[in-house]
């Protein structure tokens, strides 16, 4: 995945010009942030504690997209897990 967002980022950065940078600082815009996908936040969670999801949700929280994953791991015990979309972070 690090090396698609690098790519990803190298071809972005490949079309800017400066003739498509608007003049006097209007319009500008905080540069891309890379979000996690729910399938990707699944995965990660899956890996992490070695458990399954079983049930999956988008919340949002202060701007901030939260997923919020209950997971089955193998003695039966159900607990939640939730997960920064921008960052990945397990919170």
């Amino acid at each position: 995945m690090a090396l698609a967002l690098a790519a990803g980022g190298t071809l972005a950065r490949a079309h800017e010009t400066p003739a498509a940078t608007p003049r006097g600082g209007a319009g500008r815009t905080s540069p891309p942030r890379a979000e996690l996908s729910m399938d990707q936040a699944v995965q990660l969670a899956e890996r992490r504690f070695r458990a399954r999801v079983v049930r999956a949700e988008t919340e949002t929280q202060g701007g901030r997209t939260i997923y919020a994953l209950r997971m089955l791991d193998g003695a039966g015990r159900v607990f939640a897990v939730r997960i920064d979309a921008a960052s990945g972070a397990i919170l």
